[in-house]
């Protein structure tokens, strides 16, 4: 099989090329029950063509169901490749995160077994053998990672992201002869990003050495993964870039939000309890994110030569370098629209040498986060009135995407800040469903994690504050004036009632705590005329 001249430019060592293959060549390295790890992070990065060719092998073969993987990938992948195996129901087990519907369908409906966790210490715990403790030899049997080009001595120069790329190719190599297989798809489509990452591989205890990083602009490791080239079995070539898709636009909302939260930035800097130029910042993704990150580079904020150290990095923060406001920013996946790709690689020579990409144990590494200072900035499902957040699970039960890197910021940042609106829409009622509720029906960032909690109605800072003055100044500032009357309704009884008892720390009342829940379900709203 000849390379393209495209390919010949991107792989220079000729043993690779040697190993040139299709991807419908390789079916029988993928036998039903595989353990395989994929590269990628928020839908950039990800193998195209070896899941495609196996998605049409089950579609040819009516193979639905009966051909199913154990699927690690450090966080979500492509939706036409991930979501069109979901379909096909060809995922028996997935971790730890994912978008798309499909797959949300098939985790929900019981046929996907899906496992949520901090992304932080996904790769690690992969490497642990945790999740292939059950397998004879304790690793992965296929890793498909996509590189945007390899060096001379065989590395793999990741493209837009970098995820838990190193680890799962760590736990594909460590194994006999006959074990383990490393497949790489190198996508022509998309420039060569070498030199854009900072790649260090994992280490276990007792031999783990720390992070040395005290500016998001240190390197401390290769630009490359570095890679036993004989563990290599076939090179794809992939012309077929990442399907992102545009960005949610802002709201007046999401402004609202925004401006409240760089309203309260400035009011710590001028208490001194943040430098001119802030900390490093980082930010999640959707519109609220977007507006937040878009007042910074408005200009309007006044805040100079900032820096960011993020797990992901959206459009709106090329407008940040834009504004010549951004000195430096590091990431684990640059998620960018098609149209801010573009931008991006026409403006490479301005953009990358104030860019790194790291693995996600180092872009979410509490101990870093909380070297730097970083200001976390996340948003939730729902928060209640003392603070609890939940990121995952609607109704306590339906699994969104994962929990993702917010618990990895939020806990280990010098500002906590959960934003959210303070209310959403459900099917008959524009505010049918309040983000602030009395007990949040799951848990995953607790009251001792959180400091400030943002609406558009206004910012509570509940640092230092005992459960019931969070609630107080958590009801007053941030839900919304339908549902206010009718929480400080439930703090008072529930106050009454627990303080009789001698249970007044963090008074609930169990029997009545989700009967906003349960009047949505029954009733399309959370609006209750009274409590039972």
């Amino acid at each position: 099989m000849a390379a393209s001249a495209a390919l010949k430019a991107r792989v220079p060592r000729q043993s690779y090329l040697k190993k040139l293959a299709k991807p419908e060549d390789l079916i029988d390295y993928f036998p039903h029950g595989s353990y395989i790890g994929w590269s990628g992070f928020t839908g950039v990065g990800y193998p195209k063509k070896i899941p495609t060719a196996l998605a049409e092998h089950v579609e040819r073969n009516n193979l639905q169901g009966k051909l199913k993987y154990n699927l690690f990938v450090g966080a979500s992948s492509g939706a036409e490749t991930e979501n069109r195996w979901a379909r096909n129901n060809m995922i028996e087990r997935r971790a730890p995160h994912q978008v798309g519907k499909e797959i949300a369908r098939g985790i929900n409906n019981g046929n996907i077994k899906f496992f949520d966790k901090h992304l932080s210490m996904f790769p690690v715990d992969l490497m642990y053998g945790y999740y292939t403790m059950h397998k004879e030899n304790n690793k992965l049997d296929v890793a498909i990672v996509e590189a945007s080009a390899i060096t001379e001595d065989g590395g793999i120069v990741p493209g837009a992201s970098v995820g838990a790329s190193p680890e799962i190719i760590q736990m594909a190599e460590k194994a006999s002869w006959c074990g383990p297989k490393i497949i790489i798809e190198v996508n022509t489509a998309t420039p060569s990003f070498y030199g854009l990452h900072d790649i260090t591989m994992t280490d276990l205890p007792p031999r783990r050495k720390p992070y040395l990083i005290m500016s998001p602009e240190d390197r401390i490791g290769t630009p490359y993964i570095p890679v036993d080239p004989d563990r290599v079995v076939a090179i794809i070539e992939s012309d077929y870039p990442d399907q992102t898709q545009p960005n949610a636009p802002e709201d007046e909302s999401s402004r609202a939000i925004a401006g409240n939260l760089i309203e309260f930035l400035q009011h710590e800097v001028k208490h001194g309890r943040l430098p001119d130029n802030l900390l490093p910042i980082q930010s999640g993704i959707g519109n609220i994110a977007n507006a937040v990150v878009g007042g910074l580079a408005s200009g309007g904020a006044n805040f100079k030569n900032l820096r960011v150290w993020t797990e992901v990095l959206q459009d709106s923060f090329l407008d940040l370098f834009d504004s010549g406001n951004l000195d430096f920013a590091t990431a684990t996946s640059i998620r960018f629209s098609p149209d801010g790709f573009k931008r991006f690689y026409d403006g490479w020579t301005n953009y990358a040498p104030k860019l790194l990409l790291r693995s996600q144990q180092v872009s979410n590494s509490p101990e870093i986060i909380r070297r730097l200072g970083v200001i976390g900035m996340n948003t939730p499902v729902e928060v209640d009135i003392y603070a609890h957040a939940n990121s995952t699970c609607v109704m306590g039960s339906r699994m969104l995407n994962g929990l993702g890197g917010s618990a990895d910021f939020l806990r280990s940042a010098k500002y906590s800040i959960m934003h959210t609106p303070s209310t959403r829409p459900s099917k008959t009622d524009p505010t049918g469903v309040s983000c602030i509720v009395p007990m949040c029906t799951h848990v995953d960032q607790t009251e001792h994690d959180l400091d400030v909690i943002v609406t558009e109605q206004g910012l509570a800072d509940v640092r230092g504050l005992s459960p019931k003055e969070r609630a107080r100044v958590i009801i007053d500032k941030c839900s919304h004036p339908d549902y206010k009357p009718i929480l400080q309704d439930y703090f008072d009884k529930a106050e009454y009632e627990c303080m009789k008892k001698g249970w007044g720390h963090e008074p609930h009342l169990l029997w009545n705590a989700f009967d906003m829940h349960k009047n949505l379900n029954e009733n399309g709203t959370m609006k209750i005329d009274k409590w039972a």
